[in-house]
């Protein structure tokens, strides 16, 4: 089969490999038939040493069952499934809990001999737990939308949940991207009445409107922090959503906060040496939270609003791709010329 890996910073191949197997009795295969560029893929599009093997990439994809091991009894073959961007278990006490993502057992794409999404096929680990039958077919026009809930959509949900965001809040939104703009959609969703989104790229920012922001800020570092205070009485957002992973959105969140509110982080971190001392969060009792989202805990909360179209994250979809454009599908989104590219294998 064809399989994407990564060789090095910038460094994309499609690669013909082996087809995946069922190697344990609890295994599933899946037949992808959607799958897509997350924005965490440039992190590694940046900065990956090259390497003679290259690693599998891509970790969210919707497809079909093919095969199961003799444990399997969730899923079968012809079934449309969702895969969340973390293999787990569903019965260790954290799954349990609701917290996929730190399953004893469990672990993410391209580790642990699964291969990635952006592949033709891929061996799903404990598919009992991992996948989540979608009741359509694999011509659905409603795929993109349900393609969303192996990453963007239940990240951007996270973000929403772990800050409590409740009805009458107000929240800010850093980062235009597509966890961004979907996080405004799920603040929306979960009754927050002020809604700051705070990006530059107008395309974007406009399709957050849409989703719900009532505000955009397209001013960075001190300027959008005041215009955020003067937006929000001049205390700052009771609920802050960090959607980007770099130092200054961290700082962004910080001077946007409001004294006793929350920040949550769904942006991969890239930074090690965010400040939490006196002068930032410590004094003015700030709740620092969010993390990676277990997403397979939102799956079956969100899917029906998708299924009869109350919502759409699907839009968050610019571009269709086939698996050998996936290399220009990658330059497209680190050049900023795409938001997020749906890939058709």
């Amino acid at each position: 089969m064809r399989a994407t890996f990564m060789y090095g910073a910038g460094d994309v191949r499609i690669d013909t490999v082996p087809d995946p197997v069922v190697q344990e009795p609890t295994d599933a295969l899946v037949r992808v038939v959607a799958a897509c560029i997350c924005g965490s893929d440039l992190h590694p599009y940046h900065s990956m040493p090259a390497s003679a093997e290259g690693t599998p990439m891509g970790h969210e994809f919707i497809g079909v069952v093919e095969e199961t091991g003799s444990e399997v009894s969730t899923v079968r073959r012809g079934d449309l499934v969702i895969a969340p961007f973390a293999w787990s278990d569903g019965t260790c006490e954290f799954c349990r809990e609701g917290l996929q993502t730190s399953c004893l057992h469990g672990g993410f794409w391209a580790a642990g001999g699964t291969g990635g999404g952006q592949a033709e096929a891929v061996r799903v680990p404990l598919a009992d737990g991992t996948l989540v039958k979608a009741p359509v077919g694999e011509d659905s026009e409603l795929l993109p939308g349900l393609l969303t809930l192996s990453d963007v959509y239940g990240t951007g949900y996270h973000a929403a949940r772990r800050a409590n965001v409740v009805p009458g809040d107000s929240v800010v939104v850093i980062g235009d991207g597509a966890v961004g703009l979907l996080a405004v959609l799920s603040a929306r969703q979960l009754g927050a009445e002020r809604i700051v989104l705070m990006g530059r790229h107008e395309d974007r920012t406009d399709l957050g409107v849409e989703f719900g922001a009532t505000d955009v800020v397209a001013e960075r570092g001190e300027e959008g922090i005041e215009k955020v205070r003067e937006l929000t009485g001049g205390h700052g957002a009771r609920k802050v959503l960090e959607a980007v992973g770099h130092m200054p959105a961290y700082e962004q969140a910080v001077g946007v906060v409001r004294p006793g509110g929350v920040i949550s982080r769904v942006g991969v971190p890239q930074y090690s040496d965010a400040p939490v001392g006196f002068s930032s969060l410590f004094g003015p009792n700030i709740t620092l939270t969010g993390g990676p989202a277990p997403v397979r805990a939102y799956i079956e909360e969100l899917m029906p609003a998708i299924l009869d179209g109350t919502v759409q994250p699907g839009k968050v979809f610019d571009r269709t791709i086939s698996l050998e454009e996936i290399p220009d599908g990658y330059r497209a989104m680190d050049r900023r010329e795409a938001l997020k590219v749906l890939i058709r294998p």
